[in-house]
């Protein structure tokens, strides 16, 4: 019947027939009323196209949703990428997000937050539209219209405050909408966590519906000051993020950490935050569901009393005096009543976890 429909759609009216379409029919009964009928409206070719690639997505959109797995093959090669981005924001992207934090105020980085939060909105909107989420799209629609008026180019947020909430989504998540699976989960260089399903969102999404990938496009500013409005982005983007590094940090395997972490928000994006417990409990994937998970809360707690020790026995190593020091005679301490208690409660007290 689809193949009908477009047929119809797509063939001009008359005797005469395309080239490269085929005289056909539904059970014998003749299409040629219906092709008349759709032309009566002289509709455009472009127009007709249109219509039916959205036909199109409505079906996919209906096909089975592909949820996030835990399937990591390349672990080999993603932790070495893991190891070297670490590398990279221990002595660039750290720094300068420290560095931003101290130039900047709370109220001042929650207004650029807005700001960015809002031009992006359009990413949003669009992948709600092929999704077929008209709920998300119109809310984001109307949060992106309030907060680019009355909060003077987002950098107020009074959308929130109506009720406007954010729905976010990317192409990635609008791909496992159709059906696409996820491929194996890989740690991109400098970019961080992705798959190879999600890895296209970053061209569809930055190119195509990123408003300030225009803005980029159409100006040749004087020493490219053109990208400075993503790169501030990129700076609020890791200064947002400082907070979380001491729970990655007292992680016992921080890479395993960062993928489950990144796997779960995928999954909650795709449900739109409503994600099936079902699979939730099997997050792991099949084959894994066996996976002893106090055993690993056990290696956690091991690491943590290593991590603790090890933080102990540097504070209390007594620095070696050096070789051509001069000979100082000891000081003479006062002598502690036998009664005193201070001693024994000072050694018992343990540090902080993650010292």
């Amino acid at each position: 019947m689809v193949s009908v429909l477009c047929w119809a759609m797509l063939a001009p009216p008359g005797n005469s027939q395309p080239k490269r379409c085929l005289n056909i029919s539904l059970l014998g009964y003749n299409t040629e009323p219906m092709r008349s009928v759709l032309y009566l409206m002289h509709p455009s070719k472009t127009a007709l196209r249109a219509l039916l690639i959205g036909c199109t997505l409505f079906f996919l959109v209906g096909c089975a949703i592909q949820p996030s797995r835990q399937e990591d093959p390349w672990q080999s090669m993603n932790r070495k990428i893991f190891t070297f981005n670490e590398k990279v924001d221990t002595y660039v992207g750290k720094p300068i997000a420290k560095s931003y934090i101290k130039i900047t105020s709370s109220n001042t980085r929650l207004m650029i937050s807005n700001f960015y939060s809002n031009i992006r909105l359009p990413i949003s909107i669009v992948n709600d539209l092929l999704q077929a989420q008209l709920e998300g799209a119109a809310k984001n629609t109307g949060r992106l219209v309030v907060n680019s008026t009355i909060g003077l180019a987002g950098i107020f947020d009074p959308a929130s405050e109506l009720g406007l909430s954010l729905d976010q989504t990317d192409f990635g998540v609008t791909l496992a909408r159709w059906g696409v699976p996820q491929g194996p989960y890989i740690v991109l260089p400098i970019l961080g966590p992705s798959s190879l399903r999600d890895v296209w969102a970053y061209p569809v999404d930055t190119y195509f519906l990123n408003p300030m990938s225009y803005w980029v496009r159409a100006n040749n500013l004087r020493y490219r000051a053109e990208y400075l409005p993503l790169v501030l982005y990129y700076i609020q983007l890791r200064a947002s993020y400082l907070n979380a590094e001491s729970f990655l940090s007292s992680a016992y395997d921080p890479y395993i950490l960062m993928r489950d972490a990144y796997l779960q928000r995928r999954n909650f994006l795709i449900y739109h935050g409503n994600t099936p417990s079902n699979l939730i409990e099997n997050q792991l994937g099949p084959g894994n569901s066996q996976v002893d998970v106090e055993a690993i809360l056990a290696r956690q707690q091991a690491w943590q009393k290593q991590h603790n020790a090890q933080g102990n026995a540097r504070k209390t190593a007594v620095p070696k005096p050096p070789k051509n020091a001069a000979k100082v005679p000891p000081r003479a301490t006062p002598a502690t009543p036998s009664s005193s208690t201070v001693p024994a409660i000072a050694t018992s007290v343990p540090d902080p976890a993650g010292s």
